[in-house]
């Protein structure tokens, strides 16, 4: 069993608009949450006109998944790396759909 404690690695929320903005939320985990196979618990969300339209994250119990407005995805976690670059890549394709 480990003593290690959870550590934050990041929490930025970024202006893209006077309309939206992107809150990122990472953690270390010392063991997986129920659920999933890695030791991260994340929530990256771009939010729009005060609506949550992307959220990728890791409820403990459900797994990896992403939110498109109010459905819901399995997502398939490879690495912090992917996680970003997958959401930026949804962010930016719907940023030019605004």
């Amino acid at each position: 069993m480990s003593n290690r404690r959870a550590e934050l690695l990041m929490r930025e929320r970024l202006i893209l608009s006077s309309r939206a903005f992107v809150e990122i939320v990472i953690w270390n985990l010392p063991r997986p949450m129920r659920g999933s196979l890695h030791q991260y618990k994340y929530r990256l969300a771009y939010v729009v006109d005060g609506t949550c339209v992307l959220r990728f994250d890791n409820e403990s119990g459900k797994g990896d998944h992403r939110h498109v407005h109010e459905m819901e995805f399995p997502y398939v976690f490879a690495d912090l790396t992917a996680l970003q670059r997958d959401f930026w890549s949804e962010v930016n394709s719907r940023r030019k759909g605004n």
